[in-house]
């Protein structure tokens, strides 16, 4: 039963990643290979996303293209995880007779045994569920899928803030914080394996701990991880606005591995839009937050998300949004059009927004954070800054490199030209020599001092 071919396909978001990755290393340790290409794999399992409508789509699409390999390749079973299959777990048996298993998210690490079932009783459907309140750390290393020089740590499971547009609490459910004991180690591990950096993530990141130790630990969980041999710099996404204290702007201030970096969702600057989504802050508040993490850390990196059209945004409220992206000039902006979830509050509110306008909206902010970004970008230029490399360019002397100021797979990247080999996950100083709306250009610098 053993030495199948494995394929693994994981949509969503980084946190869902984590999850792969820890599938993946149960799966090795059970005697499994693993393959890129989907005509040989024997078995397809599917980490997918529903977060928002798209993704719920692209989960179907891919189910149904993996599929096709049942008659095409080699597939014996093909098996959806993540969140679709805990949200939608008897539509996905009931309606895409293709699947031949579900597995939940609290779930995730009876994978080899659900396998070893399909394989069994073929034909037969299975099925593996825990209440969304469990919580399962296997002592199994994970299996990286990010090239080796960064992870991301998943610091936390679930939620509790219960946004009115959002599902995940209902999917994920309720706040859970890994021990920090568990942490250390998971990163420990993870060094000692090449990571240079590690990005935490959760729902939630600024409230980790408050479940466990009654109060929050995120600075606390910092200072344990920089003192970590072998990481470089450590980053922190998902973190809500309201959440932000001054122990933990001191402790960025003063251990020099944390990257000058902060991702913020805030999704709207409008009180009546906030009050309507559930967010607990104002735009005076937000307003205040920012400046003052922009006064503490004055080259700090800030990155947001927005969502367009909810229920109920009037033309005045957008215009407050947009007047807000237009004098807060975050470094980093992505923009969402309203996405409807079924069973959720904002779902059941009057005064829906038109799809087009929700997305004329979208790009209309999109169009203005275009502007904001290459009058940030163009400033880098003549700047040194410390960059990790990726990779190389393929033909060319060039390699593909990230600042402090860029998240893997969410920002942009800096392309360094260079005669000598550079390796990947290696750190070097770069002069920027040019730039455009989200990258850099850049080469080798040789002074002695670093500008950044």
């Amino acid at each position: 039963m053993k030495n199948k071919n494995v394929l693994f396909v994981s949509l969503g978001c980084d946190k869902n990643l984590v999850d792969t990755e820890k599938m993946l290393g149960i799966l090795g340790k059970s005697g499994y290979s693993f393959t890129d290409e989907e005509e040989n794999a024997e078995v397809i399992i599917i980490n997918s996303c529903c977060f928002i409508g798209d993704a719920k789509e692209e989960s179907i699409q891919t189910i149904l293209e993996m599929a096709r390999y049942r008659e095409n390749g080699k597939l014996e079973a093909l098996i959806v995880t993540g969140c679709l299959a805990e949200r939608y777990r008897d539509e996905v048996l009931s309606e895409l007779p293709e699947v031949d298993a579900v597995v939940g998210i609290s779930a995730w690490h009876t994978i080899a045994d659900v396998i070893g079932e399909v394989l069994e009783r073929k034909g037969e459907k299975t099925e593996s569920f825990l209440p969304n309140d469990t919580f399962y750390e296997s002592e199994t290393d994970r299996m990286l899928t990010t090239g080796g020089h960064y992870a991301h740590l998943k610091i936390a499971e679930g939620c509790n803030k219960h946004c009115t547009y959002c599902i995940i609490p209902s999917i994920r459910g309720p706040y859970r914080s890994v021990p920090m004991e568990q942490l250390v180690e998971e990163a420990k591990k993870l060094a000692q394996k090449g990571v240079r950096e590690l990005i935490l993530v959760a729902q939630e990141t600024t409230v980790y701990g408050v479940d466990l130790y009654g109060k929050k630990m995120l600075p606390e969980l910092l200072r344990q991880l920089c003192r970590i041999s072998g990481l470089a710099w450590i980053r922190i996404l998902y973190c809500y606005p309201e959440e932000i204290t001054q122990e933990l702007i001191d402790v960025m201030k003063e251990e020099k591995k944390i990257c000058h970096y902060l991702d913020m969702p805030i999704q709207h600057a409008s009180d009546h839009v906030l009050k309507r989504m559930g967010r607990r802050t104002t735009q005076e508040e937000l307003r205040q937050i920012i400046s003052h993490l922009r006064a503490e850390i004055p080259d700090i990196v800030l990155r947001t998300t927005l969502i367009t059209g909810f229920p109920g945004e009037t033309q005045e409220d957008f215009q407050q949004l947009k007047q807000f992206v237009d004098e807060m000039e975050f470094e980093r902006l992505g923009v969402f059009p309203y996405s409807m979830e079924e069973n959720t509050p904002a779902a059941q509110m009057e005064d829906q927004i038109d799809d087009a306008v929700k997305q004329a909206r979208r790009d209309e902010i999109m169009e203005l954070q275009q502007e904001i970004s290459f009058a940030v970008e163009e400033n880098c230029v003549d700047c040194v800054f410390t960059v990790m490399i990726e990779g190389k360019l393929s033909d060319e002397n060039a390699y593909v490199g990230r600042t402090y100021m860029d998240a893997p797979g969410i920002d942009g990247y800096i392309f360094v030209q260079s005669e000598e080999e550079l390796v990947s996950g290696t750190f070097v100083p770069v002069l920027v020599t040019g730039s455009d709306e989200y990258d850099l250009i850049g080469e080798i610098y040789y002074g002695e001092e670093i500008t950044e």
